[in-house]
């Protein structure tokens, strides 16, 4: 607050001269970069399609309703197929992320200077591609098929177990971790009988929730040939079957239902 002379008295106001100048600099500065973002937005959109977009939905969403029941049956197998993926994608991030998450963690690598950043490049490596990219070079490398998503939903899940599970290596309690050594216990007994015992229920909260993402990610899959639900939410898309969109889209939804509703009971026995 400032404080200076008006008509003879003590007056005062909210911000410094500077600290006014500067805020109004902000806002100047927020104001240009809106108009020139609208300024390309507007010149790479088409606003026929835009002004056109309320009636096109209305009668999309008249084409969805009803939904297809009849067609129900041909989903069983691709909907237990993307649960497949998620599972068996998961199952194997939890194998590969497990070891490099010791090797990230600066109390258990085996060296501070050589292996931690090799772990961490592997988990920020994970982390920074997105699973759909990993399934559009797997089907490009190995062809299109279940085998591409169960690796593309494994490649992603690594850096996510990994980064939670490393962080909880580093805040397990020394305490413990002294008193076995202090037996003469070796280092994989120490390692056995007083780090594991102490990240095993994070581990596996945090692993029920990755596969409760994953039953979501893998939905999506299908849509660049990885396999799942996926592929005949595309197959309808093609031949704009839009009452079988919205039942694909009915049972993904009852799918994430069911599967946050697992992950949050397995997580409160857990943890």
């Amino acid at each position: 607050m400032a404080t200076f002379e008006c008509d003879g008295k003590r007056c005062w106001r909210y911000l410094e001269p500077r600290q006014s100048l500067w805020m109004w600099l902000g806002w100047l500065l927020t104001v240009a970069v809106l108009v020139v973002s609208l300024r390309a937005i507007d010149e790479s959109t088409m606003w026929i399609f835009v002004w056109d977009a309320a009636s096109r939905g209305a009668d999309i969403a008249e084409r969805m309703t009803p939904p297809r029941w009849s067609y129900m049956s041909v989903l069983w197998k691709p909907l237990w197929d993307t649960i497949n993926i998620a599972t068996l994608g998961t199952l194997l991030g939890m194998v590969v992320s497990f070891p490099v998450a010791f090797l990230a963690a600066r109390n258990t690598t085996p060296s501070a200077v050589f292996v931690r950043p090799l772990a961490l490049l592997v988990i920020v490596s994970s982390r920074s591609i997105n699973s759909l990219i990993w399934a559009i070079l797997l089907v490009t490398i190995i062809g299109p098929g279940l085998l591409a998503g169960i690796i593309a939903i494994a490649l992603r899940s690594i850096g996510f177990l990994g980064k939670l599970t490393y962080e909880a290596i580093e805040e397990i309690d020394p305490v413990q971790v002294e008193a076995v050594a202090a037996t003469g216990a070796s280092p994989a007994q120490v390692l056995d009988y007083a780090i594991i015992p102490q990240i095993m229920p994070a581990f596996a909260g945090i692993s029920v929730y990755r596969w409760d993402i994953n039953i979501r990610e893998s939905t999506v899959l299908g849509l660049v040939g990885a396999g799942g639900i996926g592929l005949q939410l595309q197959s309808s898309l093609n031949i704009l079957a839009w009452n079988q969109v919205t039942l694909i889209l009915l049972m993904i939804l009852a799918t994430v239902i069911a599967s946050e509703w697992v992950s949050a009971k397995v997580r409160h026995a857990i943890i």
